[in-house]
């Protein structure tokens, strides 16, 4: 390990949830920089999983940092005790740096971030816009697939950020000295309402695919019917989402400018990217 201060590499970083949207390209980032990256997801070679603490000893065995990432939501009640208790286990093994990624303008998150800082280790938290990505990895994939995508957003304006900038940033501060201490807000280069956003990508792909805001009781009612997701979970989203979507996020950040020293990725980019990779093509 470099001892260099200002540019001190860790050894081992484990990265949960990483075979997810961020955590992939934080492992491939990290990675490409010749650094030892450990997996934390149930499928790993050493299983990972927030809910089942007899597998945390294993993943954390002589890891330097970790990126943070909890499913299913950083909001979740569950959440904070979790990250108190892996972060306590984690510093009591020698990890001494943490990265959390959190949620731009959710209080539900509060708790969790609080859990990190209070940790005793060096923490930096991300805190994320919405994810390019959700529209063809994640959540919407699938309603765009089908031409809808009907969601409680209304017409307020989002600025998306990229999953790219996102696990770039987390590599900078996995790695590098400087960002002890700090909360970034990461955003994307501009504002755009979802159906803005839809739009775009119907435009690129040529087909009609159409926003439909509904009510957050309306979208709770899908999540139990279509994905089967017991009612405290769905009340839990449903206030999530009124949080984040009553137009507080509204505003863009240059920090993922400042820090990596170049635009954040635009969403017109992404789409171009993600169309030309068939992310949405049927068939």
């Amino acid at each position: 390990m470099t001892t260099n201060t200002e540019n001190r590499t860790a050894v081992t970083v484990l990265v949960t949830a990483g075979t997810g949207k961020v955590g992939r390209r934080v492992a491939n980032e990290l990675s490409a920089k010749g650094i030892d990256v450990r997996i934390g997801a149930r499928s790993a070679q050493l299983p990972f999983d927030w809910d089942n603490r007899d597998t945390w000893s294993a993943v954390l065995e002589g890891v330097d940092a970790a990126f943070l990432m909890y499913t299913p939501d950083i909001g979740d009640p569950r959440a904070a005790e979790t990250i108190r208790a892996f972060s306590a286990q984690a510093v009591a093994a020698g990890v001494r740096r943490l990265v959390l990624l959190s949620a731009r303008g959710e209080t539900q998150a509060e708790p969790a971030e609080a859990a990190v800082r209070e940790s005793g280790a060096e923490w930096t938290v991300l805190q994320a816009a919405w994810f390019n990505q959700n529209f063809d990895e994640g959540a919407f994939t699938d309603m765009i697939h089908g031409g809808a995508l009907a969601f409680p957003a209304g017409q307020v304006l989002e600025p998306f950020v990229d999953a790219e900038d996102l696990a770039a940033v987390a590599v900078l501060a996995l790695t590098q000295d400087g960002h002890a201490g700090h909360t970034y807000d990461l955003t994307g280069p501009r504002l755009l309402s979802f159906g803005d956003a839809v739009q775009a990508i119907a435009a690129a792909t040529g087909r009609e695919i159409h926003y439909i805001p509904v009510s957050g009781q309306e979208f709770g009612a899908v999540l139990k019917s279509e994905f089967g997701m017991p009612d405290p979970e769905v009340a839990g989203m449903i206030e999530i989402f009124a949080t984040l979507l009553d137009g507080r996020n509204a505003h863009v950040t240059d920090t993922v400018r400042r820090l990596l020293g170049r635009d954040p990725i635009d969403f017109a980019d992404y789409v171009r990217d993600a169309s030309a990779a068939g992310a949405w093509k049927l068939g």
